[in-house]
């Protein structure tokens, strides 16, 4: 029979259809954004909009025809690595430099609300007396470590409390914390910067654009296609030389994403090719350079949020959902009242907070694109998008090993 057949054809949408439709899905949530102001007052991401919004289209589907539609995503990873790149040649040794000490704090303050986060999530399943092992599982297994980190995990800590259902249960809840990632970190950081009256310092304010373009119409410069294709080029090196890098390290029997060492090539590039080459004109914080990266981690995103295959959420009971609401306002206690002070009460601290929301209870990328739609409506920040990467790629996944160890013994 045809019907079953044809329909079976279309519940996997290949790679170059995901692209296409991820960029139309993009401008239907930049459309909804316009047309909303309260979108635009609480800083929600475009691709948020629109990811959000086709996602809970494939739930209809889902619930009406049965189908479980799944879209390709090596594409997607593709932008992740340019987007991070970007980052890493808009960064210089002076700003690595004037970070230090915020980074330390960042850092600090990162390992203790991972151990809280866990405290909250073992003492929630106790309370509502959940399978054993489930605390770390609705905890950083899930929220900081995200999808990838409950894959890995699942298994073991079925295996370890002798339990079904891990990886089901990790993966809802993984998924409804990234939903609440995206939707959370812009209005902290609106409430902040409307409560303290911040602004950009003005040094800031005078840097070229580290990522995301202004919203404002009226200003106009030139990006050329020289520009375009010579900032293209220097991601593209920069992501040659991390991939052998990468490969590199693994042979070694370390495993970390591709767009470390490939953020890690860019600074290293961005700090000595100017120098040696004075004559080069090196793409970084330029507008078109600016370009490729907001457009790597809009459409980045957009796909990532409509991928959400949101009907594995029904297996989140009431319990689990308490318990994540309960994570998400200690996120919010924890940002307001500790972060943002011990980072330095400025406008930065309040990027940064943003970021923060989406961090520890999504996913670095979500936390970048809560930066930077605060970014694009209140101004430059570019402190906080070099110290978050780096505490989120090098030093939080080696720490949540260890933590998954402990508290999945609880």
């Amino acid at each position: 029979m045809p019907g079953p057949s044809l329909l079976a054809d279309i519940t996997h949408i290949p790679e170059f259809e995901t692209f296409t439709l991820a960029m139309i899905v993009y401008f239907g949530g930049a459309a909804i954004t316009r047309r909303f102001k309260f979108l635009r007052e609480f800083n929600i991401p475009e691709p948020v909009v629109g990811g959000l919004g086709l996602a809970l289209v494939m739930l209809v589907v889902h619930s009406v025809l049965g189908l479980e539609i799944s879209f390709g995503t090596e594409t997607r990873d593709l932008l992740l690595v340019y987007f991070f790149t970007s980052i890493g040649i808009n960064s210089r040794f002076k700003d690595l430099t004037s970070g230090g000490r915020p980074l330390m704090i960042l850092l600090g303050l990162t390992l203790v609300f991972m151990i809280v986060q866990n405290v909250v999530g073992v003492a929630g399943t106790r309370l509502f007396d959940l399978p054993s092992g489930t605390g770390v599982l609705v905890g950083t297994a899930s929220l900081i470590g995200g999808h990838g980190t409950v894959i890995a995990w699942a298994p073991e800590i079925a295996r370890l409390n002798s339990t079904t259902g891990m990886m089901e249960l990790g993966v809802a809840n993984a998924t409804l914390g990234l939903i609440v990632a995206a939707l959370l970190g812009g209005p902290i950081a609106r409430f902040l910067i409307g409560r303290d009256h911040l602004s950009p310092s003005y040094a800031d304010s005078k840097e070229g654009p580290v990522v995301g373009l202004s919203h404002d119409p009226n200003r106009s410069e030139d990006v050329s296609q020289t520009s375009m294709m010579a900032s293209l080029l220097v991601l593209n090196i920069a992501v040659i030389i991390g991939f052998v890098i990468h490969g590199r390290i693994q042979a070694m029997g370390v495993n970390l994403p591709l767009f470390v060492p490939c953020m890690m090539v860019g600074i290293a590039l961005s700090n000595t090719v100017p120098h040696v080459f004075p004559s080069v004109r090196w793409p970084a914080r330029t507008r078109a350079l600016a370009l490729l990266s907001d457009y790597s981690l809009s459409i980045f995103l957009t796909i990532s949020l409509m991928s959400l295959q949101l009907w594995t959420l029904s297996g989140l009971g009431l319990a689990l959902i308490l318990i994540l609401a309960v994570q998400a306002l200690v996120a919010v206690v924890f940002i307001v009242f500790l972060l943002f002070p011990m980072m330095g009460r400025d406008y930065n601290a309040a990027v940064l907070s943003a970021g923060f929301a989406g961090f520890v209870l999504g996913a670095t990328p979500t936390a970048i694109a809560n930066m930077t739609a605060v970014r694009k409506r209140y101004g430059p920040a570019p402190l906080p998008f070099i110290i978050l990467p780096i505490v989120a790629a090098f030093f939080v996944d080696l720490a949540n090993v260890g933590l998954i160890h402990v508290f999945s013994q609880f």
